[in-house]
């Protein structure tokens, strides 16, 4: 640095150089952070500074890790020495006056905006903590204490309130280190970055391309963003040492992910207590080449439910009568899981009959007996009959509906166009509750709405077309009706939609409850008085009476293993669907889950043979004749069956918090071989579209078309992307840094 000058107006004399917040005097030598000051000399790093009055040569110095521009000026708060600044490249001698109270006023720290001053009785003043409350030292008379502890207390996460809260703060190093004032030089902030354990975290490049492949697998990145030049220069800000790898080692590294977590998947089926149900959907693409993906779902040990991707195949043609049945066998085959297939679940177009071809069910092992000689096996999507149904009732207005597209369209265009259909509605009295919308034509729900807004303007809309000459889509009166009979009956599909997807447990029982009420309505609305409601109504009937007839035995089952309703919901439903010959229906239901719990009872039996067969008691059992006497008394008085006692027994209270999983978990000691049939019947996947997903859009439960890009991979790569962001998200096993 410069010579130091005989003004003592200087900030910083030669005898004494703050740093921070200690001082060093005269000659001391201090070591710190690889920092040495001694005397006229100041060594950063591996630079000298020397106070000969001499300046780094160069337009360059530097400091700590950074490189300082000697032709910026030094600022109050850098270090000057003696009458000199620097100014370019030479030295320009400059007074350097005292500073004034005004102009040398302090910087806030950033710590103030987590500490309060507070005045001590006896005279001084501590810093208080706003989260914890704890205080600190901060002045005594006219020694201040100054802010490092304060700072660490903060930025280590001493303060327990953030340790609780896992709030632990990385503060920008400049604003923590360097805000605290004017004129006053901070020590290199270096020591307290590294105790934050960020300065010298290790870099590990397989564990970074390893996060890289997951968000491209979870994002639906295509792998060639690893040779986007904007993705790369990005990551290359973040970690100058990663080094991009490219579109075949990322491709690799996907398939490597997928085994990874095929084989956790496969540690689970092979531990799973019960059986599973495949959903079965189909894709198309631009090609003529197709693709079917298999979910199994099942309730695990701890009784929760659970749905995994199992597989992504592509078929040649996947329309073709074998196709499901050579991907569903190889899908089996693949994932051991030939003796716990329990029902198949399609959407409403496909007939069984490519099921049974091929012989699928003589493909099965043998111990997969398919339960009820197979009257559960085949199972059809409830989210997709809703959407069928759903489109019958809209396709009975199609008319009407493109002049109420038209028609908002047309106030939509112009503020001068709204503010005329405002003034309206207020002259007629019409509050307005709902506002007019467009739909999105692929998501039956928007349409519904729209309509239902628009149900309330229609006097608006008649008016508006006598004094704007321009308008003149105004519907008719008749087209009114046929508005109102079709919001009518979308209004049952739409809250059934909302109650299935607000479950918070996806499990089989769910849907009786909506199917049947579903069937009633339809049922009655057949006999409506109006033709027009008439009319919508047996379109809409005619589907969904197929969808009731082909799955309300499974639908019942279900609903059976709810402790709350049992066989009584199901008498009560009949009774309003089927009137006086409700009775035999009842007894078809009734017949088949006494039926269904002896095969598991057999089952169980068999089981235990071959366990009990694999044991030899040691010396003989010298309890056989006590166990003859047992089963003797058991011919005589027979026990009532699980099956008995659980139905005898009345039902559970129907209050919101109830758990089905939980209270069969609860009673699996109670009824033990129940237990197993209920797991099974509850884990029957009724619907194709998973928990949480949105079951209005045609999408979601009909043929999904796979995007050009995927199309042109190989089938095992879009295998692997699909099947491992499934297991990703559902499993969270994403290792995060």
């Amino acid at each position: 640095m410069c010579e130091p000058s005989g003004n003592d107006s200087a900030i910083v004399h030669a005898s004494e150089m703050v740093d921070g917040d200690e001082t060093i005097h005269g000659n001391e030598m201090v070591v710190h952070d690889n920092v040495m000051i001694d005397g006229n000399e100041m060594v950063q790093e591996n630079d000298m500074v020397h106070g000969s009055g001499d300046m780094v040569q160069g337009s360059e110095m530097t400091h700590g890790n950074e490189i300082i521009q000697v032709n910026d000026m030094i600022q109050a708060d850098e270090l000057v020495n003696g009458d000199k600044m620097a100014d370019g490249n030479e030295l320009v001698g400059v007074e350097v006056t005292p500073p004034t109270a005004s102009r040398r006023r302090r910087k806030k720290s950033v710590v103030w905006e987590h500490f309060t001053i507070e005045e001590m009785p006896g005279g001084g003043s501590r810093a208080s903590c706003n989260l914890c409350k704890q205080t600190f030292a901060y002045s005594s008379g006219s020694k201040i204490s100054g802010t490092s502890h304060l700072k660490r207390h903060i930025t280590l996460a001493s303060c327990p309130v953030l340790k609780n809260e896992d709030r632990k703060l990385a503060l920008p190093l400049a604003t923590v280190m360097d805000n605290d004032g004017e004129g006053a030089a901070e020590r290199p902030a270096k020591r307290r970055y590294r105790s934050t354990g960020y300065a010298n975290a290790t870099f590990d490049q397989d564990r970074t391309c390893s996060n890289l492949t997951k968000m491209i697998i979870l994002h639906d990145y295509t792998l060639h963003i690893v040779e986007d030049r904007a993705f790369t220069a990005f990551i290359k800000s973040l970690q100058p040492r990663f080094r991009m790898v490219d579109v075949d080692t990322i491709e690799g590294q996907v398939h490597a992910v997928y085994q990874k977590e095929k084989e956790n998947l496969m540690h689970v089926f092979n531990s799973m207590p019960g059986r599973i149900g495949l959903t079965v959907g189909l894709w198309t693409t631009s090609q003529t080449l197709g693709y079917i993906s298999l979910a199994a779902q099942f309730i695990d040990t701890e009784w929760r439910v659970h749905r995994r991707m199992v597989n992504f195949m592509m078929v040649s043609s996947p329309h073709s009568e074998n196709a499901l049945s050579e991907a569903i066998t190889t899908s089996l085959t693949d994932w051991n899981m030939k003796d716990k297939l329990f029902t198949i679940t399609l959407d409403n177009d496909r007939s069984s009959h490519d099921i049974y071809s091929a012989n699928l069910r003589d493909s099965l092992s043998k111990k997969n007996n398919l339960m009820l000689k197979g009257q559960l096996f085949v199972v059809r999507c409830y989210a997709h009959i809703l959407n069928a149904v759903a489109q019958d009732a809209v396709a009975s207005v199609h008319g009407v509906i493109y002049h109420i597209r038209e028609s908002i369209k047309f106030i939509k265009a112009s503020s001068v166009h709204e503010e005329k259909f405002a003034e309206i509605a207020l002259q007629l009295e019409i509050p307005r509750a709902k506002t007019l919308c467009l739909d999105v034509t692929t998501q039956w729900n928007t349409t519904y709405l729209m309509l239902l807004a628009a149900l309330d303007y229609r006097q608006v809309f008649a008016t508006l077309e006598i004094c704007d000459g321009n308008y003149n889509e105004a519907p008719s009166a008749e087209d009114w009706k046929k508005v109102e009979a079709a919001c009518n009956y979308l209004n049952l599909l739409y809250d059934s939609a909302h109650n299935i997807m607000a479950a918070a447990n996806p499990t089989s029982n769910i849907f009786f409850h909506e199917a049947w009420k579903l069937q009633s309505e339809l049922s009655n609305a057949i006999a409506h008085e109006d033709p027009v409601f008439r009319s919508i109504a047996k379109t809409m009937h005619e589907r969904f009476d197929k969808y009731w007839k082909d799955c309300n035995l499974v639908l019942a089952i279900a609903v059976v293993m709810d402790p709350r309703f049992k066989m009584k919901l199901v008498e009560f439903s009949y009774s309003k669907i089927h009137g006086v010959e409700a009775a035999k229906y009842v007894k078809v239901v009734d017949d088949a889950v006494r039926e269904l719990y002896n095969e598991y009872v057999a089952q169980v039996e068999v089981n235990r043979y071959e366990n009990s067969a694999a044991v030899t008691p040691p010396n003989g059992d010298r309890h056989l004749d006590f166990d003859i006497y047992l089963s003797e008394i058991a011919t005589s008085q027979p026990l009532k069956s699980e099956i008995d006692q659980y139905l005898e027994e009345a039902l559970m209270p129907r209050i919101p918090e109830f758990d089905i999983l939980e209270w069969w978990k609860l009673n699996t000691l109670k009824f033990p071989t129940l237990s197993k049939m209920a797991r099974d019947v509850l884990a029957i996947p009724m619907s194709m579209v998973s928990n949480g997903s949105s079951i209005f859009s045609a999408a979601a439960t009909g043929n999904r078309m796979l995007d050009d890009y995927r199309s042109s991979l190989r089938p095992d790569t879009v295998e692997a992307l699909f099947c491992a962001k499934d297991w990703l998200q559902t499993t969270a096993l994403i290792g995060c840094p």
